[in-house]
């Protein structure tokens, strides 16, 4: 075995004609053994990436174990607690592509660390706030840090990792790493609720962010090759407008009415605002949603997966977590418990389709995946019955969990094979906005037909409708995703 060399000047050093040890005259950097420090850095290098995507996902989860008592403050009903979801959710889509596009302009390292502390300061204020106001706009400023945090951290873990095989085991465990933070997410919420109160479950982040800004400064570099263009005002203006109008369009239209004014404006304006965007982003110079990514059918295809497979999942999540704390009785920390089999396998689950990804391409376990998600929507809605128990849907929920988990890997890193690595970061940006804004109309579809959970025919249609579209997404992935030739 080669020994490693000591670094220069490190093993004397003259003090007023004595010899100083090594250890007191020049420290011996981090990269003086290159075969014991590469290894370490890598590590830390992806734990510093992959705590960005933990605080973004242990929030949401979190979130939905906390709404009983959240809905104490807001006083409004189902349709605040929506909000408290989508004010995150909302800010957090129609940002991620701005977000992408500063990274690919500004460096993802350096958006990657604004992200972080403005979503950590974000966090401190929700736990904080006196009332429901203050924690939707705290809310929507969480929303304003993941957006920087989500498409930053994956372009840096693209840029770090130049062997496809090594990129998407990265990805398999960076994936992997939200996932640990939404099987944490409800078990932990659900002790933090119960012991302190809905309030600790934002300020759990503050540590984790404390840790994540100190990692990402020692141990990440900064990517290379810029894309200098203007930043796409109109575009971000529009894409705001569209989908607050959307969304608050279905969230209000249960209480105040499908056909009052103020819901038939708003989605007046959707139709509005997204045709001008189509029309701005078509016409664009410097598009923040470059329209020719989707002329790649496997782009097109991973977009619609996405946007599709998160509808489902966030919708349910939100309808369940309102569901086994009304009709069922459980408190927050056996609701916690309650998601454990959706949720407790995702983290090995994304490791291993990683795997298989990188040896036998992306189709695989994404169309294996889609089809177990598939087979738990359609197995919840006939289990949802008026005198059904936990015990007879946990095994639903582990069909929905694995499926999901089965499906996300290889589906980034099908979406990152489309584009050079300079484009990583507005790619990236593209399919996650998707992938939120899916979340956050599945809440708000969902949350509608299911009656906030308190209503089992509503129930069941939801979960229904979720393993339905989930079948154009099966569809697309066996259609257009292909297995890479060698």
């Amino acid at each position: 075995m080669r020994r490693c060399r000591t670094a220069p000047g490190a093993t004397r050093a003259r003090n007023k004609g004595r010899t100083l040890p090594a250890a007191q005259a020049s420290p011996m950097p981090f990269d003086a053994c290159p075969e014991r420090a590469a290894p370490a850095r890598r590590a830390a290098r992806l734990a510093a990436l992959s705590l960005g995507v933990v605080v973004v996902q242990i929030d949401v989860t979190v979130v939905n174990v906390a709404l009983d008592q959240i809905q104490g403050l807001m006083q409004g009903g189902v349709a605040a607690l929506q909000w408290v979801v989508n004010g995150y959710t909302l800010a957090f889509a129609s940002l991620l592509l701005t977000g992408g596009a500063l990274g690919d302009r500004f460096g993802a390292r350096r958006l990657y660390l604004a992200g972080f502390a403005l979503f950590t300061l974000a966090s401190l204020a929700c736990g904080l706030a006196p009332t429901g106001t203050v924690l939707i706009a705290a809310r929507v400023a969480q929303g304003l840090g993941g957006a920087l945090l989500m498409p930053c951290s994956l372009a840096l873990v693209a840029h770090a990792y130049h062997d496809p095989g090594e990129r998407m085991r990265a990805i398999g465990i960076w994936a992997g790493a939200g996932g640990m933070a939404m099987v944490a997410g409800p078990v932990v919420g659900g002790v933090l609720v119960a012991l302190f109160g809905w309030r600790s479950i934002f300020l759990i982040n503050l540590p984790i962010g404390a840790v994540g800004l100190w990692l990402t400064l020692r141990f990440t570099t900064e990517t290379e090759g810029r894309h200098n263009r203007a930043l796409d005002l109109p575009g971000q203006i529009l894409a705001i407008v569209a989908l607050v109008a959307l969304t608050g369009s279905i969230i209000e239209g249960e209480p105040l009415g499908w056909t009052s004014p103020l819901v038939m404006g708003g989605a007046a304006l959707f139709l509005l605002a997204g045709i001008g965007f189509l029309l701005v982003e078509s016409r664009s110079a410097a598009p923040m949603m470059p329209l020719g990514l989707f002329r790649h059918p496997v782009f097109s295809a991973v977009s619609l997966i996405g946007f599709l497979l998160n509808a489902g999942y966030y919708g349910s999540t939100f309808l369940l977590s309102l569901y086994f704390q009304g009709p069922l009785g459980l408190s927050p920390l056996l609701t916690g418990l309650a998601f454990v089999p959706m949720t407790g396998l995702i983290a090995f689950v994304n490791v291993f389709a990683g795997r298989v990804a990188a040896r036998h391409g992306a189709r695989l376990p994404m169309v294996s995946g889609l089809c177990l998600t598939v087979a738990g929507f359609a197995a919840l809605a006939l289990a949802l019955t008026p005198t059904a128990d936990y015990g007879g849907l946990w095994w639903t929920l582990l069909l929905i969990g694995c499926g999901t988990a089965l499906t996300v890997p290889p589906m980034t890193a099908a979406l990152l094979a489309t584009v050079d690595r300079a484009r990583s970061g507005i790619a990236s940006g593209v399919l996650n906005s998707l992938r939120q804004t899916g979340g956050a109309i599945g809440v708000a579809v969902l949350g509608a037909i299911g009656g906030g959970g308190m209503s089992v025919d509503g129930m069941r249609l939801a979960m229904a409708l979720s393993g339905g579209v989930l079948v154009f997404a099966l569809l697309a992935a066996v259609i257009w995703v292909r297995k890479p030739s060698r």
